[in-house]
């Protein structure tokens, strides 16, 4: 097999992350009959096309795309030699790759990942925020060694994982002083036609229990916001955007950084955390730091 071109992957690689050839021949100071001439030859060797185009740019095809996560991971390769040289280090750091739900609050996977950081030697968290089912799929070919979530491995879902409870927290509903002025009573009538910031049906399950609760109650309301992402549904809620709902054991937290209020709590609603490993024995020391710290119970509240 004939051994790859690693200027041609460069080319292709600053392609893929500037969207058109012109633009990455000005970055790389070639002119843009270069990079074409040896995507061409690339495209050659791997027996694929690995651009369309789209416009006046181009876009990666589904081989393209495939090339460009090598890549990445080669580069970063490269970029963590360097580093490693320049510190004069005697051996590699260890890498411990985790992907975290977009939905999972970040104070939450904070405090989930403290214990594997007193692990001896040199090691680095790598950390990945995408939806749970990309992140299943990484998992499941090892490029990631943990997963951690706030629900097990959906239902249907033909992976081969394992489920490992971390801890549960109540709910508490918080809301900018502003806001709460505006709708005043005791919570969780306080709500009643308020606006509400809500997590994605998609990035968690908790919107369908926090709207069936609030059905129940009979209170009516307002869906001023739908997010994936946590910290951004949680900095909506920061500027009087809606009332939101986080995990009570993070209270504290939430209040000091967003400087919002605690309206309540929903003893009736319990969010759970989990870890998603691809193992049901676990053998990597920091999955296990944090598995074992989580039965100490410091994440129950």
């Amino acid at each position: 097999m004939k051994r790859l071109n690693y200027k041609h992957l460069l080319y292709f690689h600053t392609v893929a992350a500037e969207g058109s050839i012109l633009a990455a021949a000005k970055r790389l100071n070639v002119t843009p009959q270069t990079i074409s001439g040896q995507l061409r030859l690339l495209e050659e060797d791997l027996g694929n096309a690995l651009f369309a185009k789209a416009g006046r740019g181009l876009e990666l095809t589904d081989a393209g795309r495939v090339a460009l996560d090598y890549t990445r991971e080669m580069f970063r390769l490269g970029d963590e030699l360097q580093e490693v040289m320049h510190q004069g280090a005697t051996e590699r750091p260890l890498e411990f790759r985790v992907g975290i739900v977009d939905a999972l609050p970040k104070s939450i996977a904070h405090r989930l990942l403290v214990p594997a950081l007193s692990l001896s030697g040199r090691m680095r968290i790598v950390c990945h925020e995408e939806q749970m089912p990309i992140l299943l799929g990484e998992l499941a070919v090892h490029r990631l060694d943990l997963v951690l979530a706030d629900s097990p491995i959906p239902s249907g879902m033909n992976i081969r994982c394992f489920n490992h409870l971390l801890g549960r927290s109540t709910l508490a509903c918080f809301a900018a002083p502003a806001l709460r002025e505006r709708y005043l009573g005791e919570f969780p009538e306080c709500l009643r036609d308020a606006p509400l910031l809500l997590p994605t049906d998609t990035a968690s399950g908790l919107r369908t229990e926090l709207l069936s609760w609030l059905d129940r109650l009979s209170i009516p309301m307002q869906i001023a916001g739908e997010f994936d992402d946590s910290a951004l549904l949680e900095a909506f809620g920061n500027e009087g955007h809606g009332f939101f709902f986080a995990p009570a054991v993070i209270r504290d937290e939430i209040c000091r950084k967003y400087q919002v209020e605690c309206v309540g709590e929903v003893n009736d609603l319990v969010q759970e955390f989990y870890a998603i490993s691809a193992e049901r024995r676990i053998s990597h020391n920091a999955v296990r730091l944090i598995t074992d710290r989580a039965k100490d119970g410091f994440l129950t509240s």
